[in-house]
């Protein structure tokens, strides 16, 4: 149970990074890729910093669950699913996309980059 929610968790995780990392990494090249900057992250090189410094601190925070497991609860394979995509998918989605862009804004305002 616990593996099945941390891998949703880090696919739909996975999909936010990659709007942050894909448009910096390829936005001097193919100048067109820029539309996918839909968080409107501050410079390319601050967005690789941020997807990266979130990246740490979210491993951090799910290990304690990692740890802990995710209780179980006798449930239909269905509604298990259900669940796990709504609360483990979706955040997994909105976490990521708040959390790069603060962390951005964070480096940007110290100076970071």
């Amino acid at each position: 149970m616990t593996r099945g929610t941390l891998t949703t968790f880090s696919i739909a995780n996975d999909v936010a990074k990659y709007f942050a990392i894909i448009p910096a990494a390829f936005a001097t090249t193919y100048p067109v890729l820029n539309a996918l900057n839909i968080m409107k992250l501050s410079t390319p090189e601050s967005a690789i910093l941020s997807a990266v410094i979130f990246n740490a601190l979210i491993i951090i925070v799910l290990i304690p669950l990692a740890l802990k497991g995710v209780k179980y609860r006798p449930v239909s394979a269905v509604q298990l699913l259900r669940r796990h995509l709504l609360i483990y998918g979706v955040g997994g989605l909105i976490a990521p996309f708040l959390g790069i862009k603060l962390v951005d804004m964070l480096i940007t305002a110290i100076g970071w980059i």
